[in-house]
């Protein structure tokens, strides 16, 4: 899952919300720094993570690519999971994701907390951009994988994976639509 997806899931706590941001940005044991409410949140991201990484449907979606992604599957993944998700918002939500979107980036940039440097600095341009309303487009998705594959150390083929997309759409959305029920399931489980 990406960061719609983790935000989503999140619920409607402002310090949650933050804490699903944080959990792709902070160490392992860092969570302990934050407050309570922020620190469950980042555990609930990497639990989040732990269960879609380790889920069959999840796998067979992966196998469903290019092998050229072999090192990137996982990226692709969470970023076309959240293409769906935008994609069928209404499904999810009666708040338009343009609605919610504007929400999440108020939460993010009014947060008392201090974020790791990446974070801070990736914020502004993901609101400036919508990325998460973006996401609901083919587009949205191709141009994130081109930002992505930009700001990658190691030179990878993660932008062509939108061809992936094309090539399998039907399967993957009807993988995801089996799947993320399952996750809001297992979400609740943990509260």
């Amino acid at each position: 899952m990406n960061y719609l997806a983790h935000l989503y899931l999140a619920g409607e706590s402002d310090q949650a919300m933050i804490g699903a941001m944080l959990g792709d940005f902070v160490k392992v044991d860092d969570h302990r720094h934050y407050p309570p409410d922020i620190a469950a949140g980042i555990l609930l991201h990497r639990r989040i993570d732990a269960f879609t990484d380790s889920h069959p449907i999840v796998r067979r979606s992966k196998a469903r690519l290019d092998p050229i992604h072999r090192h990137t599957r996982g990226v692709l993944m969470d970023m076309f999971y959240d293409h769906f998700l935008a994609a069928d918002w209404k499904r999810y939500s009666a708040l338009p994701l343009a609605d919610y979107a504007a929400g999440v980036y108020r939460v993010l940039q009014q947060a008392e907390v201090p974020f790791p440097p990446r974070l801070a600095q990736m914020l502004p341009y993901m609101a400036a951009a919508d990325w998460l309303s973006a996401y609901a487009s083919l587009d949205g998705i191709a141009r994130a994988l081109q930002g992505l594959s930009r700001r990658l150390s190691r030179p990878t083929q993660l932008a062509r994976g939108i061809e992936d997309l094309h090539e399998h759409y039907d399967e993957l959305q009807s993988d995801f639509r089996a799947f993320f029920p399952l996750l809001q399931a297992y979400v609740k489980t943990l509260r």
